[in-house]
């Protein structure tokens, strides 16, 4: 749970199971979330082994974030959290 038992964590997780992904087009997916906060959540996420950066050498910089391995084992459990919350507000 320490490794994704934030707020935000999960949200970006879930969001990258489609794919890698631009860093300006994944905040879009997350309303709400500052630029201070994205920025610190994708950091720990690459720190503790979940998620890749990607910075490709052009002009405006370019990032990309996807899953690593250890993020994509993650899936089912992500998907799982998504099930239970669909099911839960349509109560």
């Amino acid at each position: 749970m320490s490794l994704i038992g934030t707020k935000w964590k999960p949200l970006i997780l879930f969001h990258l199971l489609e794919g890698a992904m631009r860093s300006g087009m994944l905040q879009k997916k997350i309303p709400g979330i500052s630029n201070k906060m994205f920025t610190q959540t994708v950091r720990e996420l690459e720190k503790d082994g979940l998620l890749t950066r990607k910075v490709f050498p052009v002009v405006p910089p370019k990032v990309e974030y996807s899953l690593s391995s250890r993020g994509k084992s993650l899936e089912v459990v992500l998907r799982s959290l998504d099930q239970w919350g669909l099911e839960d507000f349509q109560r």
